[in-house]
């Protein structure tokens, strides 16, 4: 009996060593998340009204990223982590609209009626779980994702629930596409209205780049060379790479005059 025992424990310990028993391992395709996107996501706005029907699915999805499998997660590769913090981002800001939809403040206020923003404390007090941590929205973006990876495209992948903001992905983001997706979302934002609006010599850009320009110093400044001010430049060279033919060959001139646009905090709700 026990040379039986002793057996059957050696079995399972090699079949879980080898990746057979999975059961415990962190899905890293992020099924479920997927299926609320799936649902829900009419891009490039979101179903609200629908999401919150369909809480439960969007609880089991927000649950998953404190499982005791996502826990693991400083161990995990660059891309497992750099797409688990993004799609945890999204995820939780799906789920404190959800939590106060519909949204609506005072008459007599500055920002949209309906917009995050009305939510008090939304990026810097509201606590989430994740990977056996307790983070805001902001510790993830400017503690997490923005100092450890250092990569621009981050801010075309993150979603703040606002019609100005980049579109949220209609898939999770993944490890094995997640250079893909990143690029895809930088073109999306870069070709839409909200990016970039090419007016002759003058570019008016999201105030993303205003705000977030010095993080795309390091990568995309040297594809514009001349005198200008590296912010500028490195904010030139993401249209280089990222923005349609036509302002992408404006762009790498070095010539354009750059203005931001307005940020509409208004929510990203589908029109009904």
């Amino acid at each position: 009996m026990k040379a039986k025992t002793a057996i059957v424990g050696l079995l399972l310990a090699t079949l879980s060593a080898g990746g057979l028993l999975a059961a415990d391992a962190f899905d890293h395709r992020y099924t479920t998340y997927g299926e609320v996107l799936a649902r829900h996501i009419r891009t490039p706005r979101v179903d609200y009204a629908g999401l919150k029907a369909d809480r439960s699915r969007l609880d089991r999805a927000v649950a998953e990223f404190d499982s005791a499998a996502a826990r693991d997660e400083p161990g995990w590769s660059r891309e497992q982590r750099m797409a688990f913090w993004i799609n945890a981002y999204n995820a939780f800001t799906l789920r404190v609209i959800v939590d106060h939809y519909p949204i609506r403040s005072a008459w007599f206020t500055l920002q949209p009626r309906n917009s995050i923003r009305q939510i008090d404390g939304v990026w810097t007090e509201l606590n989430w779980h994740a990977a056996g941590r307790t983070v805001t929205l902001d510790d993830i973006e400017h503690r997490i994702l923005r100092p450890t990876f250092k990569d621009a495209r981050i801010h075309f992948a993150l979603n703040c629930a606002s019609v100005s903001c980049p579109p949220l992905a209609a898939t999770p983001y993944g490890p094995d596409t997640l250079g893909t997706q990143l690029d895809e979302a930088a073109r999306t934002y870069l070709a839409s209205t909200e990016g970039l609006r090419a007016d002759g010599d003058t570019f008016r850009l999201s105030s993303i780049f205003k705000w977030y320009g010095d993080d795309f110093i390091a990568e995309y400044a040297p594809l514009v060379p001349g005198e200008r001010p590296a912010k500028e430049r490195a904010i030139l060279g993401a249209i280089v790479k990222h923005a349609p033919p036509a302002a992408a060959e404006r762009a790498r001139a070095g010539a354009p005059i750059i203005e931001y646009l307005d940020y509409d905090w208004s929510l990203n709700d589908v029109r009904r």
